[in-house]
């Protein structure tokens, strides 16, 4: 971490905020302490120990302890605690070990899936250890870039990182790729010249380079002006490290049903011993059993259950290409309303592609995407051969001779990606042979300087190759290439550019850049003499103009489909970033969002945290924003009551990243530090894969819901059983081992079946869930209520059928098995909003049909097994007697499907 140089004679500032960009280079060399021939030795060496290594300060890893210890703070879990305590002192050794080893299931099962999730994601954040040129003693030399100090005179050239943030003192022709940093799509022109205003936002500092960028194109020296943590990329560290983890939304909505759970289990013990006491009944005996039936009331699977659900959509995620290092944010995913996004290399495909062609003469489209070289040049729809429009097949040759890129099998590029650009539309329109530069050879080039604004590309005739004479040819901006243009190639040959087609082609230009696209202008000179030519003044201001190139990042396969999907389900897409509005309007534009008022930075910066608020529930495009902006929309939206996503994939998301309810990274292009902060990591970089992980998190909500509403079904129907039993003045209806074994074995394996129940056809049609709605809405626990008195009704009547028709171990083996049946047949009822009866449906979940055969069995041997049977109180029953407790167990089963016959609305939230 960079201290202050004391005695050094260095400002004491020295950091990538304090004003570089607005002071000359003889101030900041002066400030820095800095020369032409770079540090000595000795000075490096103290200011490297009074500031530390150039190295940004590492986030200690999770440990598994922590991990551990995370698995028991849930209040569901804390209750099951407390249940296996009470137990225990009642005397009941047994339920209370099985309570114990529900728990050390649900860690066995939880601890290693979040540890793995962990283990994986360090697995990606390898940083790769970088080294840095400097100049010390007047000499260049390559050291560790940790050794870095400021006031360190370093170079850069094309294909390297930049190792920390420096002043550029000299630079030919230097672009460098922001994208992660400032969210930039394009590579930035670099100059040294002073910037005049000191509150220039960062992404138009144009005489800095930064940590955590690289050099497209050029070479350039400047001075280290921070390093470590006072970095931007630094500066951004410290914005991350001011976001505090917050639970998920699944986490607080477990928690709150958790609180639920243990005021519902209290008032059940005391009321029921309230109401014993005063009916006369001896008090110690009565607050046993209100203590006993509160411990029946738990639903001991539901941990185990909502952790092997969590695990299940952990599985399903890794097969669609989805890291998840936090389990419980595949469901947050799924109560998602607002998702936030990057535009570079997230909506858009992160390369740069040629789109259209203007000529003199015609306007031609260009097909395909990326650095792929499928495509066509198409006129009106219908893919043409470039010879058949004027000034096609020059423009395209120029555009392979200027392009100073190398574009590797795997699509990786060394260079100017906007050079890419152009290279792949030449190859698309077969002007890019293997034998180009033989035919016509490279004799010189005139580099690009932010004053000319173009460069060219100096070669031989293809006729005779002589070396006393080039073409130049051109590219650049187009101002600056009409500017030293007085012909261009027409339908009958060269054509005068007279005033009306010049301003014809500004237009064009004018109208292109509108629309978002960076547009590159190509011309070519005769007659070079390329022994003389070493910058613009030398070429000649009579070139032919052969026309105009838009390039533009354009949307990734997929996403657009992905945001119909995603408004279908209710949720509003936000793009937030660092991009120029235009472009970010146009790209909005061809995705299908809402343009409406895009909001810069500087708008931004001018709002109060009430106006924000405003601003955020009514626009859709927030550009040129900061890290800081980024982090300010997604809190504004979170405390207007939002659940916020955040896709992004540079170290200028990381912040807003970590602060959304769940923060989602590219695995390919996506930073170290971006992964390092989200709780998603999308290993293949494709958008679509969130509409994907948006309805597996809702599935598995879904699934939550219905074990819940099958669980607690099941286990208010025993304390009812139990209860209106004791109050009716009757004999306990079960024993406390038959309502262990029923919570264990009959509510648990169906319960742990609905945990992989395929979701419903319309699970992306209905609206997000309600931020603030809980798992027990109201009119859940309604419907829960109904048709726990519809179990309570049928087994209760089946006891008191077996007490007057023989004795009390029957009606109680009667009662258990009416009960353990009507439980095992109420899983048709929680599966589906719809019936279950159809054989679609009812086939779907083999897992649920194996709980049902499974459970079917255990309940056989409960009952038919004497180990067993002597062990739980019950005795065999007849045929008959089995045929009435099956048959009244089915009743409340069968009142399920028919009311799952009526017409459901999608938005309808019941089990």
């Amino acid at each position: 971490m960079v201290r202050s140089a004391e005695g050094a004679g260095v400002d004491d500032g020295v950091d990538s905020g304090a004003g570089w960009h607005a002071s000359g280079i003889d101030e900041v060399q002066a400030r820095l302490g800095a020369s032409d021939a770079g540090l000595s030795a000795p000075e490096a060496a103290e200011r490297l120990r009074r500031w530390g290594p150039n190295q940004l300060e590492p986030r200690p890893p999770v440990s598994a302890w922590t991990i551990l210890v995370a698995q028991f703070r849930s209040v569901v879990v804390l209750l099951l605690v407390l249940a296996a305590v009470g137990a225990f002192l009642l005397g009941d050794r047994l339920e209370s070990a099985a309570i114990v080893a529900v728990l050390l299931v649900n860690t066995a099962i939880g601890f290693p899936v979040e540890l793995r999730a962990r283990r994986a994601m360090e697995a990606l954040l390898q940083h790769q250890v970088h080294e840095a040129t400097v100049i010390r003693e007047g000499r260049p030399r390559r050291i560790p870039a940790t050794g870095l100090v400021p006031g360190d005179l370093i170079e850069v050239a094309e294909g390297e990182a930049v190792p920390a943030d420096a002043r550029l003192v000299d630079s030919a022709g230097v672009r460098t790729t922001e994208a992660a940093l400032t969210g930039e799509s394009v590579p930035v022109e670099k100059s040294a010249e002073a910037t005049a205003e000191p509150d220039t936002p960062l992404a138009e500092r144009a005489n800095m380079i930064h940590a955590g960028t690289a050099v497209a194109v050029g070479t350039a020296r400047a001075l280290v002006v921070a390093t470590g943590m006072n970095t931007e990329l630094g500066r951004i560290g410290r914005l991350i490290e001011s976001v505090a983890d917050e639970e998920t939304p699944l986490e607080r909505r477990l928690d709150a049903l958790g609180a639920r759970l243990v005021r519902a289990t209290l008032g059940v013990a005391v009321a029921l011993a309230g109401v014993g006491i005063l009916r006369g009944f001896d008090p110690l005996l009565m607050v046993e059993m209100g203590i006993a039936l509160a411990i029946a009331a738990v639903p001991e699977g539901l941990p185990v259950v909502a952790t092997i659900a969590l695990a299940i959509g952990l599985r399903r995620m890794a097969r669609r290409n989805a890291s998840v290092r936090r389990p419980s944010s595949v469901e947050a995913l799924g109560s998602t309303t607002v998702v936030c996004t990057d535009k570079t290399g997230t909506l858009t495909a992160g390369e740069m592609t040629a789109t259209v062609v203007v000529t003199a003469g015609a306007e031609v489209a260009v097909t395909g995407t990326g650095y792929d070289t499928e495509g066509a040049l198409e006129l009106e729809g219908t893919p043409i051969d470039p010879r058949a429009v004027p000034g096609m097949a020059a423009l395209l040759l120029g555009a392979a001779l200027t392009a100073r890129v190398r574009i590797e099998p795997d699509g990786e590029v060394i260079g100017d990606p906007t050079d890419a650009a152009l290279l792949v539309l030449a190859r698309k329109g077969g002007a890019a042979g293997d034998d180009l530069l033989v035919r016509q050879p490279l004799l010189g080039e005139i580099p690009f300087t932010s004053e000319s604004r173009l460069s060219a590309s100096l070669h031989g005739r293809e006729s005779d190759g002589a070396r006393d004479a080039a073409v130049a040819w051109i590219k650049g901006a187009p101002g600056a290439v009409l500017a030293r243009c007085t012909a261009l190639v027409g339908a009958n040959g060269l054509e005068p550019l007279d005033d009306a087609r010049r301003a014809s082609l500004e237009a064009r230009n004018d109208a292109l850049a509108a629309e978002g696209l960076r547009v590159i202008a190509l011309a070519r000179a005769e007659g070079v003499d390329p022994a003389s030519a070493r910058d613009a003044a030398h070429l000649p201001k009579t070139a032919t103009f052969l026309g105009l190139v838009g390039i533009l990042d354009p949307p990734a396969e997929g996403v657009a489909e992905t945001i119909a999907t995603l408004r279908t389900a209710g949720i509003r897409v936000v793009m937030i970033t660092g991009d120029q509005a235009p472009t970010a309007a146009a790209i909005a534009r061809q995705l299908g969002l809402e343009v409406g008022d895009p909001l810069n930075g500087r708008d931004l910066a001018a709002l109060d945290e009430s106006a924000l608020r405003d601003a955020v529930a009514r626009t859709a495009i927030f550009s040129r924003t900061s890290p800081a902006d980024k982090l300010r929309v997604v809190e504004a939206l979170r405390h207007s009551g939002e659940i916020v996503a955040v896709l992004g994939d540079g170290v200028n998301d990381a912040a807003a990243l970590k602060q959304a309810d769940v923060g989602v990274a590219m695995g390919i292009r996506g930073t170290d530090v971006a992964k390092e902060v989200a709780d998603v990591v999308l290993r293949d970089d494709r958008f679509r894969t969130i509409g994907a992980a948006v309805e597996e998190g809702r599935v598995i909500f879904e699934n939550i819901r219905k074990f819940v509403f099958y669980l607690f079904s099941c286990n208010v129907a025993e304390v009812l059983v139990v209860a209106g039993g004791s109050l009716a003045g009757l004999p306990l209806p079960l024993l406390p081992l038959q309502i262990l074994w029923l919570n264990l074995v009959t509510d648990t394996f169906p319960a742990l079946a609905l945990a992989i129940e395929p979701g419903d056809p319309g699970v992306m049609k209905r609206r997000p869930r309600p931020p603030e709605a809980a798992i027990l809405s109201r009119r859940f626990v309604g419907t829960l209520l109904f048709y726990a008195a519809l179990i309570t009704a049928v087994t209760l009547g089946v006891f008191l059928w077996g007490l007057r028709t023989g004795p009390l171990d029957r009606a109680v083996t009667l009662a258990f098995a009416t009960l353990a049946f009507a439980q095992l047949f109420h899983l048709g009822t929680a599966r589906a909003r719809t019936p279950v009866l159809r054989p679609a449906r009812a086939f779907a979940n083999r897992w649920a049909l194996g709980a049902v055969a499974l459970v079917v069995g255990l309940q056989g041997l409960a009952i038919y097994w004497p180990p067993l049977a002597s062990m739980l109180g019950t005795v065999p029953l007849s045929a008959p007697d089995a045929a009435t407790a099956v048959g009244l167990a089915m009743v409340p089963a069968a009142v399920g499907q028919v009311i799952r016959l009526r017409p459901t609305s999608p938005r309808r939230t019941s089990a």
